[in-house]
C-alpha cells in the first residue's frame, strides 16, 4: 500500500513538496484552509493531486503516515494541537526535498539579518564561477519543486527559524548562520532562548567533513555557541581581529584563509556597500571557499553583484531629498543597520506588526541619524513611547501615500527618506513586498 502524504499548506513551499511527494510515488492529499492562489490551483489539478481549500478535513489529515507543514503554520493552530496528540511525524519541505538530491551539495543560510542577501550572493558566486546551482528556500522558490523540475548538483537555500523547526536529517555541506536577534519571537512563546535553539538546529546534522560559517562578532551566537554540540568545521568570520581560519576584515580589507588558500580584497570593491554588507560579503566569499571555488570567481562576482529589490534599495532622488526602499526591514535590528549606513539627515518610516520588538536598541542611533519619524501602521503607540522623547517630529499615518507625502514635507534638499519599518507588513499591506512596491509608487507620483 502506497504511503500516504498530507500536505498542509498550498503555497510555493506546499505544492513543490505535492509535487515531489507525487513523483516519489506517495498518495498524495494537500489541505489548506484559506483559498488556494489560482497559478498554484492550476499546479495541482494539472498533476492530478487531490487538495481541498477553505477548511481543513481532520478525518483526512489524520490518516497520514506523514505530514509536510508549510512554514506559515504557526504550531499553537488547533489542526496542529491535534496532529501532534496523535503523534504524526511532521517535517518541513525542506526536509523532503533533502531526502531526494542524492549526491548534490547543499549549501544552506539562515540568521535574522542578512540571509537573503548571503543568499543570493552566495548563488551569485557559484553561478559567476561556472557550478550547476540553484537559489531555493524561503528566498521565494521551492527547494522540492526544484528537485522535481530542474534537479542541481548544488542547492543554495535559504532557510528560515519555522523551516528548521520541522527538520530531522536536513544536512548541509555547508551551513552558514548570519546572526541571532530577536525576531519572530511571537512565534516562539516570546521566548528568544527557544528562537536560538531553532537557528543552531542548520548544523545540528552536519559531520566533521562539513562546514559551519558563523559570526564571531554577534554577541547572542557567542553566548549560545557552546550549549549546541557543534561537529563540523568551524570557519568563524570577524571584523575584530586575524584569524588563522575563516574571514576577517582589518583595515578596510578582507581576508579569506581556508585550508593553504588565502586571498585579501579591499572592501571599496564590493558592489554592496555598508557594515551589515560587509558581513554578508565575507560569510558568501567563505561559503564559496568552502566549496573550492576559486579566489578570482570569487573576487569577480563580489565587484559584479546587484543589490536586491526591497533591501536598501535607492528609488529615486526629488528636489535633493533621496528614497531608499528597505521594506525587507521586518525587526529592530535590520533598520539598525540601515541607520549606521546613513550618513545624510533620516527622515524615518517606521511600523508595522510589532513582532515583540524591543525599541531601545535603535534609540541612540535614532537621536544621532532621524529628524523625524513617519509612523505607517495601525498601531504606534509603542513608536510614539519609544522615540518621543528624542524625536520631537512624529506623524501617523495609514498609507504608503500618505506616508511618502508626510516625509517630503518634513525634508530639505540633502535628506533622506528611509523605509526601513523593523516591522511585519500585514496590518496595511499584503507583504513586505507589496509594502515596498506601494512606497516607491508613491515617492513616484509626486
Amino acid at each position: 500500500m502506497k504511503k500516504k502524504v498530507v500536505i498542509l499548506g498550498a503555497g510555493e513551499s506546499g505544492v513543490g513538496a505535492a509535487l515531489l511527494a507525487r513523483k516519489q510515488g506517495y498518495d498524495v492529499f494537500v489541505s489548506d484552509e484559506t483559498i488556494i492562489k489560482v497559478e498554484y490551483k492550476k499546479e495541482l489539478i494539472e498533476n492530478e493531486i487531490r487538495f481541498e481549500e477553505g477548511f481543513h478535513t481532520l478525518a483526512e489529515i489524520l490518516l497520514a503516515d506523514e505530514i509536510i507543514k508549510s512554514p506559515g503554520i504557526p504550531e499553537k493552530a488547533e489542526i496542529m494541537k491535534m496532529i501532534r496528540a496523535e503523534r504524526i511525524p511532521v517535517i518541513s519541505e525542506i526536509e523532503f526535498a533533502f531526502r531526494y538530491i542524492g549526491k548534490s551539495k547543499v549549501i544552506a543560510i539562515t540568521g535574522s539579518n542578512g540571509k537573503t542577501t548571503t543568499t543570493a550572493l552566495t548563488f551569485h558566486i557559484c553561478k559567476h564561477a561556472g557550478k550547476d546551482c540553484a537559489m531555493v528556500g524561503n528566498i521565494g522558490y521551492s527547494f522540492a519543486k526544484q528537485v522535481v523540475e530542474d534537479p542541481k548538483q548544488l542547492y543554495v537555500v535559504e532557510v528560515s527559524s519555522f523551516q528548521l523547526d520541522d527538520i530531522k536529517t536536513f544536512r548541509p555541506d555547508v551551513a552558514v548562520l548570519t546572526n541571532i536577534t530577536e525576531d519572530h519571537l511571537d512565534r516562539y512563546e516570546y521566548n528568544l532562548q527557544l528562537y536560538i535553539a531553532s537557528k543552531f538546529r542548520i548544523a545540528e546534522n552536519q559531520q566533521g567533513a562539513d562546514v559551519f560559517i558563523y559570526n564571531l562578532d554577534d554577541e547572542t551566537t557567542m553566548k549560545n555557541i557552546n550549549t549546541y554540540p557543534i561537529k563540523s568545521t568551524k570557519a568563524p568570520i570577524t571584523m575584530s581581529k586575524e584569524l588563522p581560519q575563516g574571514a576577517y576584515l582589518i583595515n578596510a580589507k578582507m581576508h579569506l584563509k581556508w585550508k593553504s588558500e588565502e586571498m585579501q580584497m579591499s572592501v571599496e570593491d564590493f558592489a554592496i556597500k555598508g557594515k551589515h554588507n560587509q558581513y554578508n560579503s565575507m560569510a558568501a566569499s567563505m561559503a564559496a571557499t568552502a566549496i573550492d571555488i576559486r579566489k578570482e570567481k570569487i573576487r569577480e562576482a563580489l565587484q559584479t553583484f546587484e543589490s536586491l529589490e526591497h533591501r536598501m534599495e535607492p528609488v529615486s532622488t526629488i528636489k535633493g531629498v533621496e528614497f531608499i526602499n528597505d521594506s525587507k526591514a521586518t525587526n529592530v535590528n535590520s533598520t539598525w543597520y540601515a541607520l549606521e549606513s546613513m550618513i545624510k539627515p533620516v527622515i524615518l518610516v517606521l511600523g508595522g506588526v510589532d513582532k515583540g520588538n524591543d525599541y531601545n536598541i535603535l534609540k541612540e542611533m535614532v537621536k544621532e541619524k532621524v529628524k523625524a519619524i513617519v509612523c505607517m501602521c495601525r498601531d504606534n503607540s509603542k513608536i510614539h513611547e519609544a522615540f518621543g522623547d528624542v524625536v520631537s517630529l512624529m506623524v501617523n499615518t495609514l498609507s504608503a501615500k500618505e506616508a511618502v507625502q508626510a516625509a517630503f514635507h518634513f525634508s530639505n534638499k540633502g535628506d533622506v527618506v528611509l523605509l526601513s519599518p523593523a516591522c511585519a507588513s500585514f496590518d496595511l499591506f499584503k507583504n513586505y513586498e507589496d509594502r515596498g512596491n506601494q512606497f516607491k509608487q508613491a515617492v513616484k507620483n509626486l
